[in-house]
């Protein structure tokens, strides 16, 4: 292949166009109906009553009030087994005061089999809407299709909701009886009084609410510390509660390592240093504070860009982590820094915002109330990080920077072998908090107290890198491919909008292992994944695939009699160490592993892209990176094992898409050429699809052509973020998670421009015209349209075959599906336009010929030719 000198070219923005999605023809089975209508009818009516009447009987023998609480009934909507409950008939949204849809948990009953159980407010007056319906059921149950049927007959039981009820984490975590943890509690945004009035309840009930609140459109998340009698009789006192799940903490971090400590070679390694200039673009490194007095860091990180997200806290690194991963993402791999010679000229420059508290301090002998020690409030770390970003941005408003996130928080419930479970990658506070964050929402700070994610006429869009974490080492075994499959991404890495990064390694010798690892063996074999990064295997398919890419994240190694596994330095990464004692003298070095250190290495390989194209959206950025990955020898010996699409997508859930590089990244070839469009769509209108996007791509047609049955590779990346609802009330119809999603198709070799259009617009026929038959596609997509239509704002897909059949597919289309946004249309913020980035690339390996200066010529690009 040739040199990669070249630029990428960016190509003009596509044509609009009306959009209708083409008619579907739908095989769903029909629904069976109960066997008995009128006694369902009739069962379900009578629940309805007894519920309202058992309700309003408890509220007399509460003695608790609290003003502005409206007096209502939470009710248990659930449906037969393996049957799904048609949400939008329990949130009819008519009038001001209607019932109201809170929460979705998919649970088991007590045969074991799947149900669906819906969780309703039902304002006092309100509980006519459900009770006439069910009434003109039983008034026409003799009929082929009684009405309101489509909703009745998938209701099996209708019950008065508890505590338990609006626990949407797994049933297994909830809290024990009498015993005072801290919760999680998601509040529906009603009049901006609903944390008073939870505040209130808890101060007449013994409880405590946490400091912090976050904010998602109609949701208001907070911490509440109380048990679950204190908690039990607020479902007959407070109409604002929606959710209760389990706060998340930060996983424990690496302890320190041993490692060489050669202080020469820092010395040598800062006269070849050339420190990137105050305007250029950063990596912020969102972890435990960075020591910014380390030699090698403190050229490229001023103390005044170290912020903190509290500010009682100190802001220098109290636990180390921080300072790790500074050091890999400013330099990449340190070590190989320290072993070159050339003069090292930095792109980028480092920030600091720190989000872990310093360590507690230890408990007295004398104590031994247990109580004391849960009194230190917990951080809502959704609100904590969106704190401490706020503050960099004040410092350094005009900044370019990416947003390297290496702290997670785990997942309670390890998935047995067998089905993915849907709660693996269901969104969190905090990756909901990320999603919004990145798709350029502001932080605002209220009344001193409340962070509010606000949407804004100005989106600044924000690219963070995110860890997967890590396995534990006491799960660490020899197949480690597999304990990875079955340890799912922690949170907040399952967030739609970030970049995340696993880990692999290239590291698979023992050679300057340490004397007592003498006879000890890598575990994972070169270019593998590391046996510490987690996947998305376990994740249910509704969810993204995740990791997006891996880096170099080290290895472990086991005994020689396979009893004991361990991480040797020599297996590790080295970077920068914090001194133990700030101020006093230390080893400037450490070494460190595991997907933080792969996470740290992406950073900076963002930042490296950010320099080279100032003006590039963070959107972009990302699907460069992908664009540019590759699986490894060992990653391909893989899928090779498997060909079907559906196994490729279950290893794309655990390698993504391979190994991110920096000159693919930023350099096209003569026979590799890249193009990248940045566009803004407008996906909807008064809750129907509005546009799709055509772009006519400048193709190298005839050389292509020429080229004939030559084997050649077409890359489609497209990237876009989305706007979350992070409320758990089912994910679908007006409910999804996701704004917006949008996909691409290109046209066939075999079919026109106006037969693709046709094809897959319903607006591009004419009136009575019919939809012309699919053409038959040329050559293999490697993934299909499994992935290409998966859940997540991130597609990547290769497709592979003859040049003369890619001459003719110069054309693609970018189309909209389904969102909230749709099912909301007071919401939809369709018309300010939802950016994309789309990245297509085309590789004739083998084949001396020039695609990209012919290319460069037609969109008028500059081309120096040599003489």
């Amino acid at each position: 292949m040739a040199e990669r000198d070249k630029p990428h070219l960016f190509i003009s923005t596509a044509r609009a166009a009306e959009y209708r999605p083409p008619s579907r023809d739908m095989d769903a089975p029909a629904l069976a109906p109960p066997p008995d209508r009128a006694a369902h009818g009739t069962k379900l009516r009578g629940d309805l009553r007894q519920v309202e009447a058992d309700a309003r009987a408890r509220r007399q023998n509460i003695d608790v009030t609290v003003e502005g609480a409206l007096e209502g009934t939470y009710v248990v909507f659930e449906s037969f087994p393996g049957i799904e409950l048609a949400l939008n008939t329990l949130d009819p949204r008519q009038g001001k005061v209607h019932p109201e849809l809170r929460s979705v948990q998919e649970g088991m009953d007590s045969s074991g089999q799947p149900v669906e159980r819906a969780t309703v407010f039902v304002p006092d007056g309100t509980m006519k809407y459900f009770l006439d319906r069910v009434s003109a059921y039983l008034e026409s149950a003799d009929e082929k299709k009684p009405k309101n049927s489509p909703a009745i007959d998938r209701i099996q039981e209708i019950r008065a909701a508890s505590i338990e009820s609006l626990w949407t984490d797994p049933p297994q975590e909830f809290p024990a009886p009498q015993q005072s943890v801290w919760w999680e509690v998601w509040l529906r945004r009603r009049d901006g009084q609903e944390v008073m009035r939870l505040r209130a309840y808890a101060e007449a009930t013994g409880m405590r609410v946490g400091r912090q609140t976050l904010g998602f459109g109609e949701r208001s998340v907070t911490l509440l510390y109380g048990t679950v009698e204190q908690l039990a009789t607020s479902v007959d006192i407070l109409d604002d509660l929606a959710e209760l799940r389990r706060p998340h903490d930060p996983t424990d971090f690496l302890a320190a390592n041993d490692a060489v400590e050669q202080r020469e070679w820092t010395d040598e390694l800062l006269d070849r240093i050339e420190a990137a200039d105050d305007k250029s673009p950063a990596v912020c490194v969102v972890d435990s504070g960075v020591y910014w007095e380390h030699p090698l860091l403190k050229t490229s990180l001023d103390a005044h860009e170290c912020q903190v997200a509290d500010p009682t806290w100190p802001r220098h690194d109290t636990w180390g982590h921080g300072t790790e991963m500074a050091g890999l993402a400013l330099f990449g791999d340190v070590g190989q820094a320290i072993a070159g010679s050339e003069t090292i000229r930095l792109t980028h420059r480092l920030e600091s915002a720190k989000i872990l508290p310093p360590p507690k301090p230890p408990m007295s002998d004398e104590s031994d109330d247990e109580s004391e020690s849960d009194s230190n409030e917990p951080e809502l770390f959704g609100a904590v990080t969106a704190d401490a970003l706020s503050y960099v941005e004040i410092q350094q408003p005009t900044r370019r920077r990416v947003y390297s996130l290496a702290v997670t928080a785990r997942w309670q419930t390890t998935p047995p072998p067998g089905p993915r479970l849907p709660m693996f990658g269901q969104p969190s506070s905090w990756s909901a908090t990320l999603d919004a964050l990145a798709v350029g929402r502001r932080v605002a700070f209220e009344k001193g107290e409340l962070t509010f994610l606000k949407q804004t006429d100005d989106p600044n869009p924000r690219l963070f890198c995110v860890s997967t974490g890590n396995v534990r080492k006491d799960s660490w075994q020899d197949d480690h491919l597999t304990r990875s499959d079955i340890e799912p991404v922690e949170d907040p890495a399952q967030a739609w909008n970030v970049l995340t990064i696993g880990a692999y390694t290239q590291l698979d010798t023992m050679s300057g292992a340490p004397n007592e690892f003498d006879g000890w063996s890598p575990v994972a074999s070169r270019g593998q994944l590391s046996p510490v990064s987690r996947t998305s295997v376990a994740f249910g398919k509704q969810w993204p695939i995740k990791p997006d890419v891996v880096l170099e994240g080290g290895n472990i190694a086991r005994s020689p009699e396979g009893t004991e596994f361990d991480a040797p330095p020599n297996l590790q990464l080295l970077t920068t160490k914090a001194p133990t004692i700030p101020g006093m003298p230390s080893r400037p070095f450490t070494t460190t592993h595991a997907t933080s250190a792969a996470t740290a290495q992406a950073a900076a390989l963002a930042a490296q892209i950010t320099a080279q194209y100032p003006s590039m959206w963070p959107e972009t950025i990302r699907a460069l990176i992908v664009h540019s990955a590759e699986w490894t020898p060992a990653m391909n010996a893989q899928f090779a094992k498997d060909n079907k699409k559906g196994a490729r997508v279950a290893l794309l859930r655990r390698y993504g898409m391979g190994v991110p590089d920096l000159k693919r990244a930023t350099h096209s070839a003569t026979d590799a050429l890249t193009l990248i469009s940045e566009g803004t769509i407008r996906p909807f209108l008064s809750g129907k699809m509005r546009e799709i996007h055509y772009h006519e791509l400048p193709w190298p047609t005839d050389i292509l052509a020429d080229l004939g049955d030559a084997p050649v590779k077409l890359r489609v990346t497209l990237s876009y973020f989305i706007e979350p609802n992070p409320g758990r009330r089912g994910w679908n119809r007006r409910y999804s998670y996701a704004s917006h999603g949008l996909r691409f198709d290109i046209r066939r070799a075999t079919e026109s421009t106006a037969d693709f259009q046709k094809r897959i617009n319903q607006k591009a026929l004419a009136e009575d015209e019919t939809r012309p038959a699919s053409a038959e596609d040329t050559g293999e997509w490697f993934f299909g349209s499994r992935q290409q239509q998966a859940p997540g704002s991130l597609h990547s897909d290769i497709w592979t075959g003859s040049a003369a059949d890619l001459a003719q597919r110069g054309v693609l289309a970018v189309y909209p599906v389904t969102g909230w946004w749709k099912e909301n249309a007071g919401k939809d913020r369709s018309s300010d336009g939802a950016r994309y980035s789309l990245i297509v690339s085309i590789e004739t390996p083998g084949q001396d010929v020039d695609i990209w200066t012919p290319v460069a010529q037609a969109i008028g690009v500059p081309v120096e030719i040599e003489i």
